[in-house]
């Protein structure tokens, strides 16, 4: 496979294919550009996502994890970690850009697994939407520990109120990595719901995020 590599590296196959063509470890050598310890860049990247399983869990590690492996230090580290922080700026970016975004799409879903999935602590937002459900802004309202964090719903209706908002989805993470509502889940959302309710603006869903999973609140009928 080596041999392979050599014969036609990841560049000149991005070139002359697309870069849909590439594999993740041939997208992900292009960034590292070289090897490390007498080690083939190709190899490198095999061998990292190999070691850490997946994508994810590589450009999510910690900085005291990549020093446990051999040949990989802060450059390397930086490099990866630059990539999936660029990654994350970009879909922001283009979630700005399209601003009819309906509740409960895939881009939304796609839009809060960007923003939550890597979080270690438990980060409570608030997407707000006009009347015709585009975005007009979104928020980190609250922040919390690894497992719990506190919600003040007068804040989000303030907050819904100053932006003019006909609508709002809640969102938060499970650190754990498990999107299982918790009871306590379940009850600031029915506290959500009712404060908005008084001033005639719609909850449209409450998402929880976890490592690869997610449970809308609309999509259960619990709004």
């Amino acid at each position: 496979m080596m041999n392979n590599w050599l014969e036609r590296p990841p560049r000149e196959k991005l070139l002359a294919e697309g870069v849909e063509t590439l594999t993740d470890t041939e997208l992900l050598a292009i960034f590292l550009r070289t090897g490390a310890g007498g080690t083939h860049v190709m190899a490198l990247a095999e061998q990292l996502i190999r070691t850490f399983g997946s994508l994810y869990s590589l450009m999510t590690a910690k900085r005291e994890v990549f020093n446990e492996i051999k040949g990989i230090g802060d450059a390397k580290y930086a490099q990866i970690h630059a990539i999936a922080e660029l990654a994350r700026r970009f879909f922001t970016c283009a979630q700005a850009q399209e601003r009819q975004v309906a509740s409960g799409t895939a881009e939304m879903l796609n839009y809060f697994y960007s923003k939550l999935a890597h979080r270690e602590r438990e980060i409570f937002m608030v997407v707000f939407f006009d009347n015709q459900h585009r975005v007009i802004h979104s928020s980190e309202m609250f922040a919390g520990t690894i497992d719990r964090v506190e919600v003040h719903p007068r804040e989000i209706v303030k907050e819904a109120l100053a932006r003019n908002a006909s609508a709002i989805i809640l969102a938060h993470n499970h650190p754990s990595g498990i999107a299982r509502p918790s009871k306590a889940d379940h009850t600031v959302t029915r506290k959500v719901v009712a404060a908005c309710q008084l001033l005639n603006i719609q909850v449209l869903d409450h998402i929880v995020i976890g490592r690869g999973e997610s449970v809308s609140f609309a999509e259960r009928g619990w709004i």
